[in-house]
Protein backbone atom coordinates (compact mmCIF):
# COMPACT_ATOMS: atom_id res chain seq x y z
CA UNK A 1 0.00 0.00 0.00
CA UNK A 2 1.99 3.02 -1.12
CA UNK A 3 0.72 6.69 -0.11
CA UNK A 4 0.26 9.19 -2.53
CA UNK A 5 -0.46 9.70 -6.59
CA UNK A 6 2.35 9.66 -9.45
CA UNK A 7 0.67 12.38 -11.15
CA UNK A 8 -1.51 15.06 -8.30
CA UNK A 9 -1.13 14.57 -4.92
CA UNK A 10 2.63 13.09 -4.91
CA UNK A 11 3.39 12.34 -1.56
CA UNK A 12 6.88 13.99 -1.35
CA UNK A 13 4.73 17.30 -2.80
CA UNK A 14 2.42 17.68 0.28
CA UNK A 15 5.52 17.01 2.45
CA UNK A 16 7.56 20.09 0.97
CA UNK A 17 4.42 22.33 0.63
CA UNK A 18 3.74 21.37 4.54
CA UNK A 19 7.75 22.05 5.63
CA UNK A 20 7.62 24.82 3.38
CA UNK A 21 4.94 26.51 5.19
CA UNK A 22 6.60 26.49 8.65
CA UNK A 23 7.94 29.65 9.65
CA UNK A 24 11.84 30.34 8.60
CA UNK A 25 11.93 27.00 6.83
CA UNK A 26 14.06 28.32 3.47
CA UNK A 27 14.71 24.51 1.79
CA UNK A 28 13.35 21.16 1.49
CA UNK A 29 14.50 18.07 0.15
CA UNK A 30 13.82 14.13 0.01
CA UNK A 31 16.05 11.37 -0.01
CA UNK A 32 19.04 12.39 -1.86
CA UNK A 33 17.85 15.84 -2.99
CA UNK A 34 20.27 17.59 -4.73
CA UNK A 35 23.40 15.34 -3.99
CA UNK A 36 21.26 13.49 -6.58
CA UNK A 37 23.32 14.77 -9.69
CA UNK A 38 24.96 11.68 -10.57
CA UNK A 39 24.24 9.05 -13.35
CA UNK A 40 21.22 6.92 -12.57
CA UNK A 41 23.07 3.75 -12.57
CA UNK A 42 24.17 5.37 -9.53
CA UNK A 43 21.24 6.06 -7.26
CA UNK A 44 18.49 3.19 -8.75
CA UNK A 45 17.23 1.97 -5.93
CA UNK A 46 16.80 -1.94 -7.22
CA UNK A 47 13.70 -3.66 -5.71
CA UNK A 48 14.22 -7.00 -4.67
CA UNK A 49 12.98 -10.11 -2.98
CA UNK A 50 13.44 -10.37 0.89
CA UNK A 51 11.52 -13.44 2.32
CA UNK A 52 8.51 -12.82 0.40
CA UNK A 53 8.62 -8.97 0.53
CA UNK A 54 9.16 -6.35 -2.14
CA UNK A 55 12.06 -3.84 -1.19
CA UNK A 56 14.68 -2.09 -1.68
CA UNK A 57 18.78 -2.63 -1.58
CA UNK A 58 19.52 1.00 -1.04
CA UNK A 59 16.85 4.06 -0.51
CA UNK A 60 18.44 7.05 -2.26
CA UNK A 61 14.72 8.01 -3.55
CA UNK A 62 14.43 8.72 0.49
CA UNK A 63 11.42 6.25 0.35
CA UNK A 64 8.91 7.51 -1.76
CA UNK A 65 9.53 6.94 -6.04
CA UNK A 66 7.47 8.78 -8.79
CA UNK A 67 5.37 9.74 -5.93
CA UNK A 68 4.63 6.95 -4.30
CA UNK A 69 5.70 5.49 -0.84
CA UNK A 70 7.22 2.24 -1.31
CA UNK A 71 7.81 1.23 1.92
CA UNK A 72 11.57 1.82 2.99
CA UNK A 73 11.74 4.62 5.85
CA UNK A 74 10.87 8.19 4.34
CA UNK A 75 13.80 10.91 5.35
CA UNK A 76 13.80 14.22 4.28
CA UNK A 77 15.80 17.34 4.81
CA UNK A 78 14.27 20.92 5.80
CA UNK A 79 16.83 24.27 6.11
CA UNK A 80 16.18 26.97 8.35
CA UNK A 81 17.34 30.55 7.95
CA UNK A 82 19.08 31.84 10.60
CA UNK A 83 17.75 34.69 12.84
CA UNK A 84 17.61 38.18 11.54
CA UNK A 85 18.83 39.90 14.11
CA UNK A 86 22.89 40.85 13.85
CA UNK A 87 24.72 42.77 16.11
CA UNK A 88 27.38 44.59 13.54
CA UNK A 89 26.08 47.67 12.21
CA UNK A 90 24.07 47.67 9.05
CA UNK A 91 23.16 50.07 6.56
CA UNK A 92 19.57 50.84 5.97
CA UNK A 93 16.81 53.10 5.12
CA UNK A 94 14.50 55.49 7.31
CA UNK A 95 10.95 55.23 6.83
CA UNK A 96 11.73 59.02 4.96
CA UNK A 97 14.15 57.19 2.24
CA UNK A 98 17.66 58.41 4.08
CA UNK A 99 20.08 55.99 4.05
CA UNK A 100 21.18 55.84 7.77
CA UNK A 101 23.01 53.21 9.78
CA UNK A 102 21.14 50.96 12.80
CA UNK A 103 23.08 48.60 15.30
CA UNK A 104 20.77 46.46 17.01
CA UNK A 105 20.76 46.07 20.88
CA UNK A 106 19.36 42.64 22.18
CA UNK A 107 17.64 40.12 21.17
CA UNK A 108 14.71 40.57 19.27
CA UNK A 109 13.92 37.51 17.62
CA UNK A 110 12.95 34.05 19.21
CA UNK A 111 15.41 31.02 18.08
CA UNK A 112 13.62 28.36 15.76
CA UNK A 113 15.95 25.82 16.78
CA UNK A 114 14.40 23.88 20.43
CA UNK A 115 11.32 24.05 18.26
CA UNK A 116 12.12 22.70 14.89
CA UNK A 117 12.93 18.95 15.29
CA UNK A 118 9.33 18.57 17.05
CA UNK A 119 7.66 21.48 14.50
CA UNK A 120 9.00 19.14 11.49
CA UNK A 121 8.66 15.59 12.98
CA UNK A 122 4.35 16.65 14.00
CA UNK A 123 4.18 18.75 10.15
CA UNK A 124 5.31 15.38 8.60
CA UNK A 125 3.32 13.20 10.62
CA UNK A 126 0.06 14.67 9.56
CA UNK A 127 1.09 14.42 6.16
CA UNK A 128 1.80 10.97 6.39
CA UNK A 129 -1.55 10.39 7.96
CA UNK A 130 -3.64 12.41 5.97
CA UNK A 131 -2.23 10.88 2.88
CA UNK A 132 -2.99 7.54 4.91
CA UNK A 133 -6.94 8.41 5.87
CA UNK A 134 -7.00 9.44 1.80
CA UNK A 135 -5.68 6.12 0.88
CA UNK A 136 -8.61 4.50 3.10
CA UNK A 137 -11.03 6.64 1.91
CA UNK A 138 -10.33 5.92 -1.79
CA UNK A 139 -10.65 1.90 -1.21
CA UNK A 140 -13.73 0.54 -3.34
CA UNK A 141 -15.56 -2.45 -1.97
Amino acid sequence: MGLGEPVFGKLHAALGSAMLSINAVKGFEYGMGFDVGRRGSEVNDAFFNDNSTVSTKTNYSGGIQGGISNGQDIYFRVAFKPVATVFSEQETVDNRGNETVIKAGGRHDACVLPRAVPVVEGMGSMVVLDYYLLNKANVIR
